[in-house]
């Protein structure tokens, strides 16, 4: 019988973003298939690694993409990011704890893209006037990646609830990196707030 490689990868990154230090034979038997099989599929745990890294830059490349980051005001164009990825923020949680991914020579070229692309976000943001610019594209890109794993973490632990992760990661990264001079989103709870004390000083 044939094997379903993807169905392999998407076994293997439902347990591995619950369980990092699964085995092989903990994999195998959450796809289905024989260790034998798996080995035949992936030589071992780094081959595998590798595969799930080559998924998880596929994935954010293709949220990238259904964001339209180039639209619209930046903040709005981060939180439509942050939807995107969220479904696909455990995967990228794994892979960012995988020193082995981002070490040496051997960088996957795919998160340079996706790195730059983001980058290139937060730097619109910058020209619009909507962002500070005491703080550099690149950090500002770390820190998102930060907070999607953190988001991830804190749902897998039950410290978050998963309707709140979107909410979370974007008004932290969004709350420090506006200009103190930049409208507000109108959704949130602070600008909510500042209604409500308007009106009541009516």
């Amino acid at each position: 019988m044939a094997v379903d490689r993807d169905h392999v990868l998407r076994s293997a990154a439902a347990l591995l973003t619950r369980k990092s230090t699964a085995t092989m034979d903990e994999v195998a038997k959450a796809a289905g298939i024989s260790r034998a099989t798996l080995h035949r599929q992936f030589a071992g745990r780094d081959a595998l690694v590798r595969a799930l890294e080559a998924l998880g830059i596929a994935e954010c490349e293709a949220a990238l993409e259904a964001a339209r980051p180039d639209e619209g005001p930046a903040g709005d164009a981060v939180r439509r990011l942050v939807t995107r990825i969220e479904p696909h923020a455990p995967l990228l949680a794994f892979l960012y704890s995988e020193n082995q991914l981002f070490e040496g020579e051997e960088l996957n070229e795919g998160w340079t893209r996706i790195d730059e692309r983001i980058a290139a976000l937060f730097r619109r943001g910058q020209s619009s006037g909507e962002f500070r610019i005491d703080l550099t594209p690149a950090w500002l890109t770390e820190a998102l990646y930060g907070l999607l794993a953190s988001g991830a973490w804190a749902v897998a632990e039950g410290r978050v609830a998963p309707r709140d992760f979107t909410h979370m990661v974007t008004e932290l990264l969004l709350g420090g990196v506006r200009r103190p001079d930049a409208p507000a989103h109108p959704d949130t709870p602070a600008r909510r707030t500042d209604d409500r004390e308007r009106r009541a000083d009516a």
